[in-house]
């Protein structure tokens, strides 16, 4: 496959060129610099504990990282999952100092097996980006990942019904989304968890509850 070619071409979240070398300055001039309080915000509300052993999945510049980071201790420890040579230049630049933060180029929509278990697994705004068939995936790894009563926390869409938005804001998400997103808001991803191996769901809402930070607990077997 060429590099420039994508895995997904309906995708939004395979980000190359430009974006992919700027993408937290994007990020911030995109969101009117909102971006940055929510993300440390939900990044609070994980409940991160020091010692946790953190799975991040397309973990990108490494940007959610510093902001997990910050709560763990010298035996906290983080695993940063990119396919992106521009995102794991970035990553890799910012935690040149830090062994206890690794950057595995890795794609996360083909099992694999890092031969470790993790307290938690977070997944950012990559997870809707994929088609459905391809999110199973996803969660498989997560759950493979965990440890026994380990969490699994999606920071994404909520569902909701586009149709109901404020003309705005429906405007919006239909010209900056790919069409897998419109998939994504439909579904209900409590019960889609809970088929896949995950119970005791806790949310948090965020711009108008149209974000979400979901929380799901892997299974005892």
């Amino acid at each position: 496959m060429d590099m420039n070619e994508k895995i997904y071409p309906d995708s939004g979240v395979e980000l190359k060129g430009f974006i992919a070398r700027n993408y937290d300055k994007v990020m911030n001039i995109g969101s009117i610099g909102l971006y940055k309080g929510f993300i440390k915000k939900a990044v609070k509300d994980m409940d991160i504990q020091p010692d946790d052993q953190i799975l991040d999945l397309g973990c990108g510049t490494g940007r959610n990282a510093k902001l997990m980071n910050s709560y763990l201790s010298e035996k906290g420890r983080i695993s940063g999952l990119d396919i992106s040579k521009d995102m794991e230049k970035q990553f890799v630049a910012r935690f040149k100092n830090d062994n206890r933060i690794e950057f595995i180029n890795q794609r996360i929509d083909v099992p694999f097996n890092l031969q470790k278990m993790y307290d938690k697994v977070f997944i950012s705004f990559v997870i809707h980006g994929f088609p459905h068939d391809i999110r199973s995936t996803v969660i498989q790894n997560a759950l493979n990942h965990l440890k026994q009563g380990g969490s699994f926390f999606i920071l994404d869409f909520a569902e909701f019904d586009m149709d109901k938005m404020p003309s705005l804001h429906r405007f919006i998400f239909k010209k900056i989304e790919c069409k897998y997103a419109f998939d994504f808001i439909k579904r209900d991803w409590k019960e889609i968890l809970n088929k896949n191996g995950f119970d005791i769901f806790t949310e948090q809402l965020y711009f108008k509850k149209y974000v979400r930070l979901l929380k799901a607990v892997k299974q005892k077997s």
